[in-house]
């Protein structure tokens, strides 16, 4: 089959999630553009890196081995990933959550991507699969980033973009070689705050150090993820959306306000507002959820500037800190 190796990247913490890491290994072994291996990269638990080694022994299966192995950084999972592509072989690297399942054709659709030379990286649509059996009344689409899920807001079909979304994501290996790892301080690390963005910093800085990057997102290219009971509730919505102005933050004490929120100011002032207006639409027409939706986007816009400006002042202290993580051992 033409295209280029694909190498999988799973990022594993907790035992918690042991069925869904299962699920996710599952879906990239059942692809119908095979990978050239799965990499499972534990964050520093003992006990999850001993149980996965013995789930997934050396079976020499050839295009579908599964690898285990321990992040070789600090914790969290930005220095997760790093580990991942240092020990990977293939020319694409991709990245997929390990409460997530891939559908069929993922890296298919992936690996039509960079038949252009100049695309150095491919993301693709991440459907939320709701604990309840259904979205919460007054959930908006235009905050399911909020679970790591594809927002209304987004365009469809395969098309440009400033940066894709880590959870369902793709690079070239030579991405990183211009623009170096994902940077810790700024993602998930294992923290009571769910901190975001690493994927939006590591793309800025690749257009930067190349120009003539193209970064799509096809929304072909279709994962189902997995949000679960905690995360369908408000209290949660407020605190990711505070931890995402934190992330801002950081991100635009790295690369520049300017290009940092280049999309956000068009998500705030266009797609925003349109939300609020359906949502109040949908209350004068007695329709559920409509106030509570209208209400959920005002206040996510709120805890996340107030975030912003917390961490823009930690920021201008010293008190936070990010740097570009190696890649120990450099890629192979």
């Amino acid at each position: 089959m033409s295209g280029p190796d694909i190498s999988v990247v799973i990022c594993v913490y907790t035992e918690d999630r042991w069925e869904d890491i299962l699920a996710a290994v599952s879906s990239v072994r059942a692809q119908s553009y095979p990978a050239l291996e799965t990499l499972l990269v534990v964050d520093h638990n003992a006990a999850l890196l001993d149980r996965l080694t013995k789930e997934y022994k050396e079976s020499g299966d050839g295009a579908r081995e599964v690898r285990v192995l321990a992040n070789a950084g600090p914790r969290g999972l930005s220095a997760g990933r790093n580990t991942g592509i240092a020990a990977s072989y293939g020319e694409v690297i991709a990245f997929l959550d390990d409460d997530a399942v891939a559908e069929r054709d993922w890296l298919r659709h992936f690996a039509a991507g960079y038949a252009d030379p100049c695309v150095m990286a491919v993301g693709g649509r991440t459907e939320p699969i709701w604990a309840s059996g259904k979205r919460p009344d007054w959930f908006p689409e235009e905050f399911d980033w909020v679970v790591g899920c594809t927002y209304r807001g987004l365009p469809r079909g395969r098309v440009k973009v400033r940066n894709v979304l880590g959870g369902n994501a793709s690079f070239r290996r030579t991405a990183f070689d211009f623009a170096g790892g994902f940077a810790t301080g700024i993602g998930r690390d294992g923290d009571r705050l769910p901190l975001g963005c690493e994927e939006t910093e590591l793309c800025i800085r690749l257009t930067r150090a190349r120009p003539d990057a193209v970064l799509l997102i096809d929304d072909r290219a279709v994962i189902h993820h997995r949000v679960p009971e905690a995360r369908e509730h408000f209290g949660y919505f407020r605190t990711r959306t505070y931890a995402e102005g934190l992330s801002k933050a950081l991100v635009a004490r790295s690369v520049g306000a300017d290009k940092g929120l280049e999309s956000e100011r068009r998500y705030t002032t266009r797609v925003l507002p349109a939300g609020v207006a359906r949502g109040l639409r949908d209350a004068v027409l007695a329709r559920r959820g409509g106030a509570g939706r209208a209400g959920a986007i005002v206040a996510g816009v709120l805890t996340a500037a107030g975030g912003y400006v917390v961490g823009s002042v930690r920021a201008r202290r010293g008190d936070v800190t990010y740097s570009v993580a190696g890649m120990e051992g450099g890629s192979r």
